[in-house]
């Protein structure tokens, strides 16, 4: 089976739909991923930011029970000594931001200490020259025997990355299965949306050729007429005969010309056809009549049988032009000097 003419224009609009589609989508993925992975690490950030939290209160509860432990006010350092939290760095400042535990501290850790100190609560993030982010959560707090102090937790942001890389990965996984599966269906969508008009740009071929057949024969037949009025000089009877088959087969001419255009749109089902009740016989006369001057030009004899009534339902022009055709297409391949016969049975 070849491929229509129009098959490349069509693959191109086919190509060019589907990536519409996928660059659509792709756009709205990219629309809706960024916001979500915005929410998302906000969320993760506040999870982060109460987690520190909850360790800032773990060393204040620590502290607030070694004291009531103690059979006098001490400082509470050893209680900071005890407490272990995973993935917590933890650290106790006095009031005014020297360190109680440990006694040696990075000075970014100090800074917040004292902003805590002032404030009473401290959220910091903090970029380390060795390309390590951290955040913080320093919290004031004040013991029974009215000792302030100040709590602070750290932990590595590393966590929240490791959160965020493994959802862009699933991310990204699920919106390539749902590229690829939209690629899929987008192909299938659009070739078949572009049937129909596949078909109808075959179809409007069809009827082209079509036309050009039909209206082949008609047009031979006023030409030939014409040329055989014009091969000798005759009166003015003769040439008024002449013109008015010509006239006739023009109207005829006419007639086909509204018949194509009524079989175009009864094949794109505008209206069905309509049969009425006929005579082929008639018909045929009547096409034999028409071929009689294209038979005289090729040098062939049209022999025409006798008829009986044969009442059919059709079109009447219609089937005058079929058989018009064939009587053409007999003409036409007949060697010189044949004969052509015509029956109806």
């Amino acid at each position: 089976m070849t491929d229509s003419p129009d098959a490349p224009a069509l693959a191109q609009v086919r190509r060019r739909l589907t990536r519409w589609y996928l660059a659509t989508l792709g756009a709205v993925l990219l629309v809706l991923g960024g916001g979500l992975f915005l929410a998302i690490r906000q969320q993760f950030q506040r999870e982060l930011d109460a987690s520190l939290q909850g360790a800032t209160r773990e060393i204040e509860r620590a502290a607030a029970i070694r004291q009531r432990e103690a059979s006098a006010p001490v400082p509470v350092v050893d209680a900071l000594d005890e407490l272990r939290i995973p993935g917590r760095r933890l650290f106790l400042f006095d009031a005014t931001g020297k360190p109680i535990r440990p006694a040696e501290v990075p000075s970014w850790v100090r800074d917040a200490a004292r902003t805590a100190a002032r404030t009473g609560t401290a959220d910091v993030t903090v970029e380390l020259p060795a390309e390590e982010t951290v955040r913080l959560h320093g919290e004031r707090f004040t013991l029974r025997d009215g000792t302030v102090q100040v709590a602070v937790a750290v932990a590595d942001e590393i966590e929240l990355e490791a959160q965020y890389a493994t959802l862009i990965t699933a991310f990204g996984a699920a919106a390539l299965v749902a590229l690829v599966l939209v690629w899929a269906a987008s192909a299938f969508l659009v070739r078949q949306s572009i049937a129909p008009v596949a078909r109808s740009m075959a179809q409007m071929r069809r009827f082209m050729a079509d036309a050009a057949h039909e209206l082949r024969t008609p047009v031979t037949v006023v030409r030939t007429k014409a040329e055989v009025a014009l091969q000798r000089p005759r009166d003015a009877e003769g040439y008024a005969e002449a013109l008015r088959g010509i006239e006739v087969e023009s109207r005829r001419l006419s007639t086909l010309v509204g018949d194509l255009l009524t079989l175009a749109r009864a094949d794109a089902g505008e209206r069905p056809a309509q049969l009425v009740p006929c005579f082929l016989d008639d018909v045929t006369l009547d096409a034999c009549d028409a071929a009689r001057s294209l038979a005289t030009v090729a040098g062939i004899t049209l022999a025409i049988d006798d008829f009986e009534e044969a009442p059919v339902r059709g079109d009447p022009e219609l089937l005058r032009q079929a058989v018009l055709i064939l009587l053409d297409n007999a003409i036409k391949y007949s060697p010189a000097g044949g004969t052509v016969h015509v029956a109806v049975g």
